[in-house]
């Protein structure tokens, strides 16, 4: 792809504009980045980029400059906004970066998407790898951006790229070498259209493989398998309900990988990660790490060793018996049932935020089956209370400190309480990583003040 000279509009400085900035420019191409923000709001890099030559427009979209522009990136999570819309209409390029960057990279991709699990199985495979002596890089949604590593990038790396349906929402041609697809359900429909736009979205990463690639897909997830039969990629299936004839499969009391054989991979028991769902995350991650070659006995190491991510099932403090985990990071209807599912104890549910256009009613079984009280939280308090009234008693809470000392005053010795809100975080806070910082510190503060009253 030729950039030397080109126009390129960016839309957004944030962390991948910018990475997006500093590739674009060294490969000549003449670029402009447009942010909503304004000036005061986005701070020195306006001034910054602009003493590199980069024009910035702070405050708004104007439309000219979409229709001025040979190329467009938005940045993962920008909406189809008018100008995108009308530069589509017009014909003019939009790209994401994720594909920008394949067009660039040397080495081998390995794409993970998913509604859930996606930063738990990248981290795992990156590694897996790693530990086994690959030269990984973990990239993409997750932390660095893809574009951060064309330059500099060999033939002989592998890069692990978490990429979620804002990345994918603009691919037309991105090709993983290997992708991973864990699961599908409604999310982000306070972006996408509908849930088939969502879904077809996430569907790019495995219909852009050709043969000579591999898919790794969930064989329990009826929508995930079904792209089985429409991709030229060599297929491996992951279950916890079947055997599958390629792939990884529960048996025994342990997970088997079958691939012309059995071989053993791990005990359920020798995991530490919490919840059966996470049994799904090891075996994909287990998979990549077979397509690869490495061997069975190290990646049982890397797995016995890997304890998960902050703010996913994180056990935080307990509190005269009562358990605080924070699981912030569950932003979706699925991986809150997924949450409470994974304790036998009886849970104080903490549960609310900002809604994606979610159907929480899906909640009210599990509500009824595993928690003993809901403490609602944020603006989708009133929603979530139609949608579960009548499953377990409901509590009101105006902050996080709030929430957190109902939850203990409604617990008792040998339960949970447990942050796991279904909403994302925008209404209270930056970001899940944010609301689950603000959750440890209150539950910290309420285990210094007990210990300082006795």
């Amino acid at each position: 792809m030729e950039l030397q000279g080109k126009k390129v509009l960016i839309i957004g400085l944030a962390k991948t504009g910018e990475s997006l900035a500093r590739f674009l420019s060294r490969r000549g191409a003449l670029v402009k980045i447009s942010d909503r923000k304004n000036e005061e709001e986005l701070g020195s890099k306006v001034s910054t980029w602009r003493s590199l030559g980069v024009e910035v427009e702070a405050g708004e979209h104007r439309l000219e400059s979409f229709l001025e522009a040979d190329l467009i990136i938005p940045s993962p999570g920008v909406p189809l906004i008018p100008g995108l819309r009308e530069a589509g209409l017009r014909g003019i390029p939009i790209l994401s970066e994720v594909e920008l960057a394949g067009h660039f990279l040397k080495g081998r991709i390995v794409g993970v998407t998913g509604t859930n699990g996606k930063s738990t199985t990248s981290t795992l495979i990156h590694k897996i790898l790693k530990e086994a002596g690959f030269k990984s890089h973990l990239a993409g949604n997750i932390g660095t951006p893809l574009i951060s590593f064309a330059e500099g990038s060999r033939e002989d790396h592998i890069y692990v790229t978490e990429i979620s349906s804002f990345q994918l929402e603009f691919v037309r041609d991105f090709r993983a070498d290997v992708s991973v697809f864990l699961n599908v359900s409604i999310n982000h429909l306070d972006w996408h259209p509908s849930f088939e736009d969502y879904l077809k979205a996430k569907t790019k990463l495995v219909l852009g493989q050709k043969r000579g690639d591999a898919a790794v897909l969930n064989r329990d997830d009826s929508l995930v398998w079904s792209l089985s039969r429409q991709i030229g990629a060599a297929i491996y299936g992951f279950s916890r309900k079947r055997e599958v004839t390629r792939g990884c499969f529960i048996r025994d009391g342990r997970i088997i990988l079958r691939d012309a054989h059995d071989r053993p991979l791990i005990k359920v028991s020798d995991i530490s990660l919490p919840g059966a769902h996470n049994w799904d995350n090891i075996m994909a991650a287990g998979l990549v790490g077979h397509i690869f070659g490495v061997p069975a006995p190290s990646m049982r190491g890397s797995i016995k060793t890997f304890h998960g991510l902050e703010h996913r099932l994180e056990k935080v403090l307990t509190i005269k018996g009562v358990a605080f985990v924070n699981d912030s990071k569950a932003t979706t209807v699925d991986a809150t049932i997924k949450a409470l599912q994974s304790f036998e104890a009886k849970i104080v549910l903490i549960l609310g935020g900002r809604d994606k256009g979610a159907d929480f009613r899906k909640l009210r079984r599990w509500i009824r089956e595993r928690a003993k009280d809901v403490v609602l939280i944020g603006e989708a308090a009133d929603k979530i209370a139609r949608a579960i009234k009548g499953a377990r008693p409901l509590h009101r809470a105006a902050s996080m400190k709030e929430a957190v000392r109902t939850g203990y005053s409604l617990a008792a010795g040998g339960e949970v309480v447990l942050l796991a809100p279904a909403c994302t975080s925008f209404d209270w806070f930056r970001n899940f990583e944010d609301r689950g910082r603000v959750f440890k510190k209150e539950v910290r503060a309420l285990a210094a003040k007990i210990s300082g009253s006795r």
